[in-house]
């Protein structure tokens, strides 16, 4: 922490991340982090809207707004507000919500505020699988552009059309009612500046990595293909948008209302919005060739690579390459995994099962004691596990994990496929199949490092950062074993809020760009994990099975698919 003087700028990055929102007030000229607050969304805690055995995901944008105020107001105060220069949002993506034609969030509407479909769909929404596989097909057969090929050459259920499809045919009420659809990062824009559909000023590197929008086709994919994928969607492309802009560009400033909201000034400049990996990859330092892997619920692995060297190159089954989602004048590309902490978190839920059935109706135990109980035990068991699971030599567990509870994202998403556990005995403990959860992980990370590389894209150094990367010392050591190379650990603790703050720093003028920003004002790496050499060989053998392992389950999954309409005859 540092203490202000008269002379200081700061800025405000705010990070809107699965399950909570935290703001980080930056000196925006040292990178110095000044304060933070975490605010944990109320109703996606209870998982109101949710249901996932249906893959169901939804936020209410009340969650948002009551933690956008209660965290910028907590850091703002500790300095004074005409110092802050400027702010910038990134949030989760792709999570796309209905808007009616003033900008308003639909289920912000009293005849919409307890209907999930009114809600952001947040990005593990897996309820579009339908949808997504309309979209490739009809990409590859309407006889005009692949409107996928800058997006891996497959179209995820994960993604803005494949949601907003879903939610048109579920739903006439809000089909009827939504004027446009944003994605969450691009709404929280709106909604700070006071801006209009209009004038809104939408993030490339959502638009680009999410929407089919490219500027070699002149932007969002032409109306008759989307009219052909979903004819009620007839008016919607001409609600959306063409230009697209990069996170350093000014979006706005803050409106008088949100000024008074936050406790800032309509001097105030907001930067155009942009999603957390990207926002993540910046405050890691991302430099051409690099790979930052944002490690947290799930994991988005960026690159960036100069435009000159990649050319006309595609790389198929990733998550999108785009001119400029990253850092302005490089080509940024994305891929990732479903599940991380996710998968983990999984896990302990499967383990406190009994805490939450059985502790509830002890009668030894007070009410009080009860939850007492629950949270010490809860708290406690990811670290346990960790460390048990370290301490397993690998050669006395032949417990082989498939990681793709929430689907595959990459390399070739399919969020159809599941996880998978093999060799299971009489002898396996918990801290076995946490171990090989692990390293299953690793492996689908190993898949998608030697995907770009298969590919022509090299990979030079693997940067982790976020929570997963900064709690487990025995995740990144495992990684770095996997991957046979070296992994590099990002200082902060909140690296994509401090690169939604380097971000406002360059839309404030406080930095000409965002490489100088980043040499300002980053923190640098708290670890460097190099791999084992006697982990090496066993893990080269364990990878093979685990890929042998996925093509069976992806098989099966296809040959099911296949079986399933032949049955409903």
């Amino acid at each position: 922490m540092e203490t202000p003087t008269s002379a200081d700028a700061y800025v405000i990055g705010i990070d809107y991340g699965t399950d909570s929102v935290r703001a980080l007030l930056v000196n925006a000229r040292t990178g110095a982090e000044v304060a933070q607050a975490v605010h944990p969304y109320a109703r996606w805690k209870e998982q109101r809207y949710c249901n996932a055995a249906k893959n169901q995901f939804r936020q209410h944008p009340l969650d948002h707004i009551e933690g956008l105020e209660a965290t910028v107001r907590q850091v703002a105060g500790r300095v004074p507000a005409e110092q802050i220069v400027g702010l910038a949002v990134d949030t989760t993506g792709s999570t796309p919500g209905p808007v009616n034609e003033q900008g308003v969030a639909l289920a912000l509407l009293p005849e919409f505020a307890d209907n999930p479909n009114a809600m952001f769909v947040l990005w593990k929404d897996h309820t579009a699988l339908a949808e997504a596989a309309e979209i490739n097909r009809k990409a590859r057969s309407w006889g005009g552009e692949d409107y996928t090929k800058f997006e891996g050459g497959i179209y995820s259920s994960e993604w803005f059309w494949a949601k907003i499809m879903h939610v048109t045919r579920q739903d006439a009420a809000v089909a009827a009612a939504a004027h446009s659809w944003m994605e969450h990062c691009d709404w929280l824009t709106l909604l700070l500046t006071g801006a209009d559909l209009t004038s809104c000023k939408r993030s490339r590197c959502a638009a680009g990595h999410k929407a089919m929008w490219h500027e070699s086709w002149g932007g969002l994919p032409l109306e008759q293909f989307i009219v052909e994928l979903e004819p009620q969607l007839t008016l919607l492309r001409g609600h959306l948008y063409q230009d697209t802009f990069t996170a350093d560009e000014v979006a706005g400033h803050l409106s008088e209302e949100w000024a008074t909201r936050l406790g800032l000034t309509t001097r105030t400049v907001v930067a155009v919005g942009t999603f957390d990996a990207h926002a993540g990859a910046v405050a890691g330092e991302i430099e051409a060739y690099s790979m930052v892997k944002v490690m947290g619920t799930s994991t988005c692995d960026i690159v960036v690579a100069p435009m000159d060297e990649v050319g006309a190159k595609l790389v198929p089954g990733i998550c999108g390459q785009v001119d400029g989602s990253v850092i302005p004048g490089m080509l940024g590309l994305e891929a990732g995994q479903s599940a991380v902490g996710d998968l983990l978190a999984w896990f302990r839920q499967v383990l406190e099962w009994p805490l939450r059935t059985l502790v509830p109706q002890s009668a030894v135990l007070t009410a009080e004691q009860q939850e007492a109980l629950r949270a010490e035990l809860s708290d406690n068991m990811m670290v346990e596990l960790n460390k048990a699971a370290a301490a397993v030599d690998p050669e006395e567990s032949q417990v082989l994990a498939l990681d793709w509870v929430n689907g595959r994202r990459t390399p070739d998403a399919n969020q159809a496929l599941k996880g998978a556990l093999l060799n299971l005995t009489m002898g396996t403990s918990a801290p076995h199949i946490f171990r090989a959860l692990v390293e299953s992980i690793c492996y689908g990370s190993r898949q998608i490092v030697e995907r770009f590389e298969q590919e022509g894209i090299p990979i030079k150094q693997v940067i982790g950062l976020g929570g997963v990367a900064k709690k487990s010392a025995f995740m990144m050591q495992t990684l770095a074993d996997v991957l046979n190379r070296p992994i590099k650990v990002a200082e902060s603790d909140q690296a994509p809020a401090l690169g939604a703050a380097m971000y406002a720093a360059v839309a404030a003028g406080i930095h000409p760009d965002v490489v100088t920003a980043q040499r300002a004002m980053g923190n640098g790496f708290a670890d460097t994990y190099e791999p084992n050499p006697q982990r090496v060989t066993d893990y080269q053998r364990r990878y093979e099975q685990y890929q042998a392992l996925g093509q069976y389950v992806e098989q099966t999954t296809v040959a099911k698919a296949v079986e399933a309409p032949a049955l409903a005859e």
